[in-house]
């Protein structure tokens, strides 16, 4: 088991990707904090899987501070960050409101920078140890290029892109990894939500058919699941890439590699 012995705190661990990682970890020997709003999480269900529900808005630095503090006076140490609680509003800047684009940058960016901000001093104690420390942010194939309709969630994950790269330099010395993944389409109530939004572009098509064209605009004609996630992210918890820090992991199925694509 690649974990065994470690501890991670995942936000957004009631979400999909973040179930998924927190599943993952488990199975791989961590002691796994599922941090987020409630034990239901965005799939309105309760598993019972082991892990440790950790109430958590990522938005509130009070939240952030008692979190951690609630793993050190545990587990003494933190070996691994997952940065996975996000939000996404489908619209255009002229559509969204600045209320709307603040909570955007609240979650996605304000939420990275407040867990891993009072992370450190639990990771710098497992580094010191001699462990793999190793935060894990989420970033996006919409923080390079853009699907219509989604510019507030855009540009949050490019902010995200730019703050793992500041992170890993500034930390890397202390033992501290910080690297970034950034998915394309994934199976979650996220991509469920943007397939009946207003930004998906249906255009009139069903859903089904909408969904087929996502499909289909990807050179492996699939979109991803969150188990594929929680497979990078575990490699990157790991000790098995102790030298992989300050890099984006773009894992979209080819999307981003074509030359041109579909407009959904």
């Amino acid at each position: 088991m690649k974990l065994e012995g470690k501890t991670a705190l995942v936000t957004g661990g009631r979400g999909g990707i973040g179930r998924a990682i927190v599943s993952r970890f488990l199975r791989e020997g961590a002691r796994v904090y599922a941090a987020d709003l409630t034990p239901e999480g965005s799939l309105a269900r309760h598993d019972d899987d082991g892990s440790i529900f950790v109430k958590l808005d990522v938005t509130q630095e009070a939240d952030a501070v008692a979190a951690l503090e609630q793993v050190a006076s545990e587990a003494g140490q933190l070996d691994i960050l997952v940065n996975a609680a996000g939000t996404e509003i489908e619209k255009t800047i002229e559509e969204t409101s600045l209320e709307e684009w603040n909570l955007s940058f609240a979650v996605n960016v304000t939420g990275t920078f407040l867990a891993s901000k009072h992370s450190l001093p639990l990771m710098r104690k497992a580094a010191a140890s001699g462990a793999s420390a190793s935060i894990i942010n989420f970033g996006s194939y919409d923080g390079f290029i853009a699907d219509p309709g989604l510019a507030a969630y855009c540009a949050t994950k490019g902010a995200v892109h730019a703050l793992t790269r500041a992170m890993a330099c500034d930390h890397g010395p202390e033992g501290i990894r910080v690297n970034a993944i950034c998915p394309g389409y994934v199976d979650t109530p996220m991509l469920q939500s943007f397939f009946t939004g207003d930004g998906s572009g249906a255009g009139g098509k069903s859903i089904d058919q909408l969904q087929q064209a996502v499909r289909d605009v990807h050179p492996m004609r699939t979109f991803g699941t969150p188990e594929d996630i929680a497979n990078l992210v575990n490699w990157l918890a790991s000790d098995e890439a102790r030298y992989a820090s300050g890099q984006l992991w773009v894992l979209d199925g080819g999307l981003s590699a074509q030359v041109q694509q579909m407009k959904l």
